[in-house]
């Protein structure tokens, strides 16, 4: 049986690293022959009438898979020139990011006039500072990418030496290409706007497409969230060779693919649909042997939950044992909450790219957190250092 490939030390905290803080590092998975695949998972996420907690993670209670046997190496941080700015779609994931690297978010002032134009102000002076503006264009997507769009005009403006736009999920990546004609591909205007608003570099989380990156005419760094997911995975008592990962279409293979690869080198299954409209889906067979298994399917985003849905219907009606849903944006468009927590899934693993609203929770959902593989890839861009090491490379998909 092959091993999970992650790596043995995890990110540690910066703020620790000024303290002069030692830290030992220790091996996190230890996988007997024929047996479960786990890892050391300080603390498991617990469920607070049916609302998911994300735990805090600090020195102490850190998922071994955010380590990293670079960092002591890296250079003091205490760096003025550094700044990081949070836009309104989704504060708690900055003030995360910001708490992981040891700084404090900057202040900045965004508001809407009454007619519901944006405003923004930063409160602080970034002349010569490396500025990072973490702000998702998630729903409501288009206010979000206009207050990107202005926040990155406020920044040129001040005479920021570098502005980095930290898009954990990046709307109209769907929109990539021409699937019929008279289409418009929104994915490179977005892209066009983003240039042209001033920012120097984008820093983006599971693109829809690896080819989005070449729409922007600046440097892309591309994270892949999916490592995150797998540590929580790998903690879980699950057998082996009753895995079995799913794409829950022809288009997500080779993420699927990547995904069972460090799995352990689980098997795939393919679920062959039809689409008929936007967010319209129907299934109609299934490739692969998924009896008596335990289902993973992998997928960018969950919107209406139509495919991913009706997909686990058709695992069901194969023989599969359970099914679990994973993906790093959780968009949860309607109907997507009852389509989830109608009993199909074991469990929903997402992560908090897109912020979760309280009444969206369910007691299948379970909410990882993105904030240190952020902070520490921030840290890394900041220093010009490579990014490109497990976990932090491609996943290998081609």
């Amino acid at each position: 049986m092959a091993s999970l490939p992650f790596s043995s030390s995890a990110l540690v905290s910066r703020s620790s690293l000024r303290r002069g803080t030692s830290h030992s590092v220790e091996p996190c998975f230890r996988i007997p022959a024929r047996s479960g695949v786990r890892c050391n998972l300080v603390e498991p996420l617990k469920f607070n009438n049916g609302k998911p907690c994300i735990p805090v993670l600090n020195d102490q209670t850190m998922s071994s898979f955010l380590t990293s046997r670079y960092a002591e190496s890296l250079t003091n941080k205490n760096d003025t020139r550094l700044r990081i700015f949070s836009g309104t779609a989704n504060p708690s994931l900055s003030q995360e990011i910001a708490c992981y690297m040891g700084l404090e978010l900057g202040k900045i002032k965004i508001k809407r006039f009454a007619d519901g134009e944006i405003y923004v102000q930063l409160q602080e002076s970034v002349r010569g500072c490396d500025v990072y503006l973490v702000q998702p264009t998630c729903p409501p997507a288009n206010e979000n990418l206009m207050e990107l769009l202005i926040m990155i005009d406020a920044c040129r403006r001040a005479s920021a030496k570098n502005i980095t736009a930290v898009i954990p999920y990046f709307g109209y990546a769907r929109a990539d290409r021409k699937t019929q004609g008279r289409e418009s591909i929104a994915a490179k205007l977005v892209a066009n706007l983003i240039t042209e608003a001033g920012a120097n570099r984008v820093l983006a989380c599971d693109l829809h497409s690896g080819q989005s990156m070449g729409y922007f005419d600046i440097p892309v760094d591309h994270v892949y969230g999916q490592p995150v997911i797998l540590d929580y995975l790998a903690s879980k008592t699950i057998c082996s060779d009753d895995l079995v990962v799913v794409s829950p279409d022809v288009g997500g293979v080779a993420r699927a693919r990547a995904f069972a690869k460090k799995l352990s080198d689980a098997p795939l299954a393919i679920v062959d649909k039809r689409r008929h409209g936007h967010n319209v889906a129907e299934v109609m067979n299934l490739i692969g042997d998924v009896k008596g298994k335990v289902a993973v399917m992998v997928d960018d985003m969950i919107d209406t939950a139509g495919t991913i849905a009706k997909g686990a219907e058709l695992l069901h009606q194969e023989g599969a044992r359970e099914v679990y849903a994973c993906t790093t944006h959780a968009v949860f468009s309607p109907p997507a909450i009852e389509r989830l927590s109608s009993g199909l899934f074991q469990e929903v693993i997402i992560t908090n790219t897109i912020p979760v609203m309280e009444q969206n929770y369910f007691p299948q959902l379970t909410v990882l957190s993105v904030a240190n593989l952020l902070g520490e890839t921030i840290w890394r861009v900041h220093d010009d250092c490579s990014g490109g090491f497990e976990p932090y490379s491609s996943l290998g998909i081609d």
